[in-house]
């Protein structure tokens, strides 16, 4: 993987929607490292590999939610500082205020965004972080 480009971390349980997510970073200079479920994405994270620099997460997933994936990120030391943008098709008041107190750097409704939009703020994140 190039080094010289910024990697992503993209968690989305929807086939498609994915392969589109991972075309259009790639066409926008990103590596991209993707998975569909919480549980793989918990084994990569302890398994010692590649940290992102930045991380696209959905919410629901056929095997856990966002929640303990977002708690997984933020209880290991490596990778609590890298920022993580959640999102997905629903946003109650609730699950914003919960993602966003464990460190969520945005969450954004699906529907409201388009993709190249969200990867517009997904780059800036990246550059906000290595400032």
């Amino acid at each position: 993987m190039d080094r010289t480009k910024r990697t992503v971390l993209v968690v989305e349980d929807d086939t498609l929607l994915m392969q589109a997510i991972t075309k259009k970073l790639i066409l926008n200079g990103f590596n991209v490292i993707s998975f569909s479920s919480g549980t793989e994405t918990i084994e990569y994270i302890n398994s010692g590999k590649e940290l992102p620099d930045a991380i696209w997460l959905d919410f629901l997933f056929k095997d856990m939610n966002g929640l303990d994936v977002m708690r997984m990120i933020k209880n290991n030391p490596l990778w609590s500082s890298i920022p993580v943008l959640v999102v997905s098709n629903s946003g109650s008041s609730d699950k914003v205020k919960t993602m966003l107190a464990l460190g969520v750097k945005q969450y954004l409704v699906k529907a409201d965004y388009r993709l190249e939009d969200i990867i517009n703020i997904i780059n800036d994140f990246i550059e906000t972080d290595t400032k």
